[in-house]
């Protein structure tokens, strides 16, 4: 920048701050010299809205964002430039590249839901405007009027209706057909889980240990590690424990022949999940979210035929998640919480060595090799290989053994559904 774009840019601010009428020609004056100077285009984009001129608010701010793809705020003025515009589409798109970069920028979440409704997108305009209304409410916002700013409140209560609507549509689509096929009272838990979800009943944990980071399913025994009695079909798993170890030994012995466990998103870092010097979590799947891998099951044939022997959780494009867990040494899971309880995570050493374990709240599980063990993941856990050597385990998916048949099957419907809603 140069020194005379300075003192104008200087001159432009001071103006500003005086609330003198100057401003506008001296930042107009800036842009004389520097076309592409960002704070002139933010500031005369601002004018232009506040004086009902939208078209040249955009005119600004599309060289802005162009100049500063990366600023939140300015993709925010523009998608706002373009519903002053009536340009719909337009408006997404910039709300969008916002969110992208500022999650928690609720009132550009509000005005995407805008931009959806009147797109006549009315499942995306339902979910995006409870979003907007749960995580700001979260942070302790547009809660009443004191925590909600005089020119979004129109916005919060019209967003209200459509969500509070749209929720309502949402759980009839889910339960009714449920309460038509098997009557309401076997589907008492399943009800006040679903009104969780949505928002319709402040359902928690009776133990504050428990944080289910998605579905919480009501008066189910609150137990971090679950009693192998109530999984009669361990023994089935671990009678063929040999066959299973040597498969996965033979599939340790390949390079490339497995891949990253965790899918890590744009802005996910890996040492947010994994500590220790040079950390390395991989996995051989057998399912995952529900997708079979076929090649790993022809080349593991004893592993796979047991696995479709078992009463695992299978639902379409959601479920079981299935692997060889190969942890390496000086590897430590960092302590997280799962999705939901309405799950059971099983796991069965393959390969332990010294100075490995699990961790669920309080019990520490060493792991012996052969013998399975169940925990529900919605309590703190964490797991670490300190040993020399990699560990591995056949990791699964089995449902919470205090579910009943009709409960199972009812879960299984409704995440489908939710699923496609989700998508659709």
């Amino acid at each position: 920048m140069t020194a005379i774009i300075q003192a104008l840019l200087n001159q432009a601010r001071q103006y500003v701050e005086n609330n003198d009428k100057r401003a506008e020609k001296a930042f107009a004056t800036v842009l004389e010299n520097d076309a592409f100077n960002v704070e002139a285009r933010t500031f005369l984009a601002r004018l232009a809205m506040q004086s009902g001129k939208p078209q040249l608010a955009f005119e600004h701010l599309q060289i802005a964002t162009r100049v500063n793809p990366a600023n939140a705020a300015l993709w925010r003025s523009l998608g706002l430039a373009h519903i002053a515009l009536d340009q719909w589409p337009q408006a997404q798109i910039a709300l969008e590249q916002c969110l992208q970069l500022a999650p928690r920028m609720h009132a550009a979440r509000l005005h995407l839901g805008k931009a959806f409704e009147q797109q006549g997108l009315h499942n995306d305009a339902v979910k995006t405007y409870l979003k907007a209304l749960s995580e700001a409410q979260r942070e302790g916002l547009w809660l009443d009027e004191s925590t909600t700013p005089p020119w979004l409140q129109k916005d919060i209560l019209h967003a209200a209706d459509i969500a509070n609507r749209g929720r309502l549509e949402i759980y009839d689509s889910l339960m009714q057909p449920l309460f038509n096929r098997f009557g309401a009272d076997d589907l008492q838990r399943v009800d006040r889980c679903v009104k969780g979800v949505l928002g319709f009943e402040n359902l928690k944990a009776m133990s504050k240990l428990q944080k289910p980071t998605f579905m919480y399913f009501p008066d189910l025994p609150e137990t971090p590690v679950f009693d192998r009695r109530l999984f009669p079909w361990f023994e089935q798993l671990e009678n063929n424990f040999l066959p299973i170890r040597d498969e996965a030994e033979k599939i340790l012995e390949r390079k490339n022949a497995v891949s990253p466990f965790l899918a890590l998103g744009e802005k996910d870092k890996a040492s947010d999940y994994l500590g220790g010097e040079h950390p390395n979590w991989d996995a051989y799947f057998f399912y995952r979210h529900g997708e079979k891998f076929e090649q790993h099951h022809l080349e593991c044939p004893n592993t796979a035929a047991t696995l479709e022997s078992l009463p695992l959780v299978r639902i379409s494009e959601h479920a079981p998640e299935i692997c060889f867990s190969i942890l390496t040494a000086g590897t430590h899971i960092l302590p997280h919480y799962g999705t939901s309880n309405i799950r059971s995570v099983v796991h069965l050493p393959l390969i332990v060595p010294d100075n490995c374990a699990l961790k669920v709240q309080d019990e520490l599980i060493p792991g012996k090799a052969g013998e399975c063990f169940a925990f529900d993941d919605t309590f703190l856990h964490e797991a670490w290989n300190r040993g020399n050597s990699h560990r591995a385990i056949l990791l699964m998916d089995a449902w919470n053994p205090y579910l009943s048949e009709v409960e199972r099957i009812s879960l299984g419907e409704l995440i489908k559904t939710i699923g496609h809603f989700n998508r659709s």
